[in-house]
């Protein structure tokens, strides 16, 4: 099988995305599975590994410097505005890279909301920033930590303004993005389950009617054009029939619904997809973590996990 090529972001620079990359690499399972291309700043490198005793991590290692962060001693353990830009920068140029067809697939390291915010960046994570970056109509997120695989309807916005998100066109839109994630990591014959948004999914209007009006048609129009999926079944204990293993995919109507099951069984391995971009794109589960950031505390096993599958997925 072919060796991928695949283009790391650093992430905020003020954060462990830095570290986590330097440890990956001393990792035997990313040197077997991929040739990683740092895409960030050599300066910042340099001083994770000096001070974090990682030098070796950067021996033949690739590196496109951006010169973003162009020296040592910059804000660290903080959001800023220069860590947003330098993020985003790293974003664009690996996605360039990668439309291009110079690399196989992207993994980006943490970055922080607040940061882009701060550099007055419009996008409210990598997600929406992908998807824009590569003129993607059509994408969801997917999270995968073994045996969980969750796919969200929303993603990133306040839960009060979810229940007026969920319509039929998003879940059923949704669901096929469910099959194609399928897809991509190789699951012939897919099972495709829906959670419902209230409790009890409702309970046939009672406690709500977005089951009624949108999930419930939306699973029977699936249906109808031979996806394998059903529901919409009650959120408390679908994810423990999956945890089991009677469905593949779980599609999700809001960001917690779908990732507290699966950060409780996978929080230091989960990975984050993007289905529906025209290239591979994952990322570990976590986000910047500047409470431990610079002081060699990070646990790569999420950006190891994230390597790992970039470097099997397909695309669909």
């Amino acid at each position: 099988m072919k060796v991928r090529r695949i283009a790391v972001t650093l992430g905020d620079p003020a954060g462990i995305g830095p570290e986590i990359v330097l440890k990956a690499l001393l990792s035997e399972e990313v040197r077997e599975t991929c040739t990683p291309v740092l895409v960030g700043d050599r300066a910042v490198l340099d001083e994770a590994a000096d001070r974090l005793g990682l030098t070796a991590a950067l021996g033949g290692a690739e590196v496109l410097d951006l010169g973003m962060v162009g020296q040592r001693g910059f804000a660290k353990n903080v959001p800023t505005a220069e860590g947003g830009r330098a993020c985003a920068a790293y974003i664009e140029r690996a996605v360039e890279l990668a439309l291009r067809g110079e690399v196989d697939a992207v993994v980006t390291a943490p970055l922080s909301k607040e940061a882009l915010k701060k550099a007055g960046l419009p996008w409210p994570g990598h997600t929406e920033m992908l998807a824009e970056l590569t003129g993607t109509r059509d994408y969801a997120m997917m999270l995968v930590g073994e045996p969980l695989r969750v796919i969200l309807v929303t993603i990133h916005t306040a839960l009060g303004n979810v229940p007026a998100l969920i319509t039929r066109e998003r879940v059923l839109r949704t669901i096929t993005l469910a099959g194609r994630a399928c897809a991509m990591m190789g699951i012939a014959g897919p099972r495709i389950a829906v959670a419902g948004l209230n409790p009890h999914a409702g309970e046939a209007g009672i406690f709500g009617t977005e089951e009624q009006d949108a999930i419930a048609p939306a699973v029977r129009e699936a249906q109808a054009a031979g996806l394998p999926v059903s529901g919409p079944f009650p959120a408390d204990a679908l994810f423990h029939r999956a945890y089991r293993g009677d469905f593949d995919i779980v599609v999700c109507m809001y960001h917690d619904q779908g990732l507290i099951p699966l950060k409780m069984v996978a929080f230091d391995r989960g990975v984050n997809v993007t289905v529906g971009l025209p290239i591979i794109r994952t990322s570990p589960d976590h986000g910047t973590a500047y409470d431990i950031a610079w002081k060699g505390e990070a646990n790569p096993s999420s950006m190891i996990a994230a390597l790992r599958m970039a470097s099997v997925l397909k695309i669909i």
